[in-house]
């Protein structure tokens, strides 16, 4: 019985001693992640970015240090992060890693910040580049990848489900039904069937409406795209079909403009009103849908009487919506920072199916996967086919133009312009 015991002794550490080596190599990483340097190396990482705050990077610390303890891991926010960002990354305490945006490209007060990023696709990084959706996957004209999404956006609208079936309606799939469900909610007293925000020209909902449209129109016609980058007045008829979309919607009493007005940004408040739980259909982005599920309960509304909702494609042809695919927020490296090796290494867990699935789970963003594992919210945007799935960044299509769209959208929608002046000052409107 004793040497019956002590083999069992031994067989019960041997397990045990195997199972803690076995965490510290692959717990909370991909199945295929496996370290690189050493795993009990000492360091600190910083992240510097715009979000006031962000968990589900936090998140990812956590399950980085399950496989190096011993790096500490912090992220800051930058005030006024477009402009102190050059300053960050030429002062003392240079972030590692930072946020980037696409319409960065192309502006020269951020060649700057460019010249100090590292090339992601370089392949002794071994970064895994292919498990991102190639639409979202921005690169330079030297060909290399100086930023790399971890979230990715789209255009659409929160859709009170509860309020469809309550009154017997379907969810529109396309225009002449949008506007049919629109004049029936009306009948039925809502006021405003649809809302967004529209105080102001960044974040209106009439750019939410007007983009995937101008962006649809620049994709079949190269030669117009390329006038529009370069705001020459010819491109203004490129704008019409989509200018024309948020007249009518307008017109025909999709929208209150009065009630929109009194929402006061296209974040929290858009959010808290779609909340109260009497507006079928929420114009915003996926920007917005990302802080729903933390505002479920500081809504007293939902909390009281709580509902299905979901983000869908606004349908703006009669063959549907566009899923506008592009990068949210981008990670670049900063290639002079201390502990160069480790950020990269930090980066190579991050860019994994699994880990940028997670942190768009817990954020509440779409992947930018090549997976599509979306939210539940966001399953509309994975029926949509692939011939109306564009990507802006591949088009193309620069930031100069979408300022223009922006503004011509929003002064036609308040109808400080009409459609045919918006056109003719293609480039000049501010």
């Amino acid at each position: 019985m004793k040497k019956l015991f002590s083999i069992i002794l031994v067989i019960v550490m041997s397990v045990s001693l195997t199972a803690c080596s076995g965490k510290k190599t692959n717990e909370g990483s991909d199945a295929g992640f496996e370290p690189h340097l050493d795993q009990d190396t000492s360091c600190s990482i910083t992240v510097a970015g715009s979000y006031d705050n962000f968990e589900a990077l936090e998140a990812e610390f956590d399950r980085f240090n399950e496989v190096y303890p011993n790096v500490q891991l912090s992220y800051v926010k930058l005030d006024d992060y477009n402009n102190t960002l050059g300053m960050a990354l030429q002062g003392n305490d240079q972030p590692n890693i930072f946020f980037s945006y696409s319409w960065m490209i192309g502006n020269e007060k951020y060649d700057s910040l460019f010249a100090l990023a590292e090339d992601l696709s370089d392949p002794a990084l071994s970064l895994d580049l292919n498990c991102i959706r190639p639409g979202l996957v921005n690169h330079d004209a030297e060909g290399r990848v100086l930023m790399v999404p971890v979230f990715s956006r789209t255009y659409g609208m929160l859709v009170n489900n509860d309020l469809f079936r309550k009154e017997g309606l379907s969810v529109p799939a396309t225009w002449t039904e949008l506007l049919n469900v629109c004049e029936a909610f009306r009948s039925k007293g809502y006021a405003s069937p649809m809302m967004g925000y529209s105080r102001d020209s960044s974040s209106c909902f009439m750019n939410t409406v007007a983009y995937p449209l101008f962006a649809a129109t620049l994709a079949a016609d190269p030669e117009a795209l390329a006038l529009a980058n370069k705001l020459d007045p010819a491109a203004g008829g490129s704008m019409r079909p989509a200018l024309n979309t948020v007249e009518q919607m307008i017109q025909n009493g999709c929208m209150d403009l009065g009630a929109c007005d009194e929402i006061e940004d296209n974040y929290t408040q858009v959010i808290l009103r779609f909340f109260e739980g009497d507006v079928p259909m929420m114009i915003c982005t996926g920007d917005t849908v990302s802080g729903t599920r933390k505002r479920e309960t500081q809504s007293e509304a939902f909390t009281k009487a709580p509902f299905e909702y979901t983000f869908y494609p606004i349908p703006l042809t009669e063959d549907g919506g566009y899923f506008i695919d592009s990068p949210s927020v981008e990670f670049s490296v900063n290639k002079n920072c201390e502990e160069l090796d480790m950020t990269n290494e930090l980066m190579r867990f991050l860019i994994t199916n699994t880990e940028l699935n997670h942190m768009a789970s817990l954020k509440r963003l779409v992947t930018p996967t090549t997976d599509l594992s979306f939210d539940a919210v966001y399953a509309p945007f994975g029926q949509v086919p692939s011939d109306r799935i564009l990507s802006p960044e591949v088009l193309g299509i620069m930031d100069p133009l979408t300022v223009q769209i922006r503004a011509a959208a929003f002064r036609v929608g308040k109808g400080e312009l009409t459609v045919d002046e918006a056109v003719a000052m293609y480039g000049s409107i501010e």
